[in-house]
């Protein structure tokens, strides 16, 4: 066991700094977030909820398990742009009936859903990470009625959804009125789908199942996916209960700011369990640094780049931790800061070969990662990634993607990249 020690604290010069423009970001992030959150805004959700219906959250909410997490994914996508915050759909990973699966809501007090490419992203983007991912896709559908005759799908989320068919991943459609655009695709390509009698309207989805209210129709989802008898693929957590790092988290807040203060090593000293790093070949390269840990009691090999130009030493270091980590069927996490440069051609050669779950923090789509969070920068963004998130939060948000992807099978490609042991001194 090695355990990172740590030279951050509060009385570092620019700590507070740092950590108060990491703190501005959040406001302006929560503003956001609470935006995407209103909807279509005070009327159009006053006019729904008079006619007795639920909102995509509400609806969401009703579906989980009692008190358990529900990690959204880019809460915050259209921000800057002249579509809606949120493009008018939630999406994100919950619990059903002991079930994690993936969860697609429309908002129908969003009119412009049928037409917003951020609305059909989000829902392309939801069935991708249920297909890798091996998670049961719930979808909450229902368009504004004003745009019920919408425009001609695309056919792009007819396709992803054909992928979770292929793959024999289940998937269940709750239709609580009409659809319209790419939503129409929802019901049809579903394995189950229910319906509100007198409300749903839906192309060419005969139901499966037809439900007196919306109430009911949540219920019979639920029962839908009791019934899946779904067991994961994947291994348990290898050490259970996780020990806590031993540094706090709120660190994180002036880390996440300027980049002089940024340190991968006091990042992972205060999300990984223990604060426990195996450092891995610590004498070759400084521009690369990988390594073994644990978290939330799963195994994880961490790859981070730093400043400076990556050496042959750095490239073939990163090529070989990719390989082990394939052959020991161990997930990879991508860290770094936008500033710090991006891995070399030999490690995203590796890295597009590499089929262990691949989670990426700060990185945006480098190796095509199963799940891509970043930390709060200056300025709006259209939330191009799974999300923006608290520092604070990492690793909760890093834990609950390790349960997801642990929903399929870990295994590893074996052999990736090229790497030539002569070439390095070990």
């Amino acid at each position: 066991m090695t355990v990172l020690d740590t030279a951050i604290d509060s009385r570092t010069p620019g700590y507070l700094d740092s950590r108060n423009a990491t703190l501005d970001r959040l406001d302006r992030l929560e503003a956001a977030i609470e935006e995407a959150r209103c909807g279509g805004g005070e009327r159009a959700v006053t006019r729904h909820h008079a006619r007795g219906k639920l909102l995509p959250r509400e609806r969401i909410e009703m579906l989980l398990d009692q008190d358990v997490p529900f990690l959204e994914l880019s809460p915050v996508s259209g921000w800057g742009t002249e579509f809606p915050v949120g493009a008018g759909v939630v999406t994100g990973i919950g619990v059903v009936e002991d079930v994690e699966c993936m969860l697609v809501a429309t908002d129908p007090t969003v009119e412009e859903t049928a037409v917003n490419p951020y609305a059909v992203e989000k829902i392309r983007r939801a069935a991708r990470i249920a297909a890798c991912n091996r998670l049961p896709l719930v979808n909450l559908v229902e368009s504004a009625a004003e745009t019920a005759s919408g425009s001609p799908p695309g056919g792009g989320v007819a396709r992803d959804l054909s992928r979770l068919s292929a793959g024999r991943v289940p998937t269940v459609c709750v239709v609580f009125g009409p659809t319209s655009g790419d939503v129409a695709y929802l019901p049809a390509f579903s394995d189950y789908t229910i319906m509100v009698r007198g409300h749903a309207k839906a192309l060419a989805a005969p139901a499966d199942q037809l439900a007196e209210d919306e109430r009911d129709a949540l219920r019979l989802a639920r029962q839908c996916v009791r019934r899946l008898n779904w067991r994961k693929s994947g291994p348990p957590p290898r050490t259970f209960p996780p020990a806590a790092p031993k540094y706090d988290a709120e660190d994180l807040l002036a880390l996440a700011g300027p980049a002089e203060l940024f340190d991968t090593r006091e990042v992972l000293a205060r999300i990984l369990d223990g604060s426990d790093f195996d450092e891995f070949k610590p004498a070759v390269g400084t521009s690369v640094l990988a390594g073994w840990g644990e978290l939330h009691g799963y195994p994880v090999g961490v790859l981070a780049t730093a400043d400076g130009t990556q050496t042959s030493a750095d490239a073939q270091k990163a090529v070989h931790f990719i390989q082990l980590a394939n052959a020991t069927d161990t997930s990879l996490l991508l860290v770094q800061r936008d500033e710090a440069g991006t891995f070399g051609s030999g490690a995203l050669d590796a890295l597009a070969h590499s089929t262990v779950p691949l989670l990426a923090l700060n990185t945006g789509r480098t190796g095509d990662p199963r799940f891509v969070f970043s930390w709060p920068a200056d300025g709006p963004t259209a939330g191009d990634d799974d999300g923006v998130i608290d520092p604070r939060d990492t690793r909760t948000v890093l834990g609950l993607c390790l349960s997801a992807v642990h929903s399929a099978a870990v295994e590893g490609a074996g052999r990736v990249g090229v790497f030539r042991p002569g070439k390095v001194d070990q």
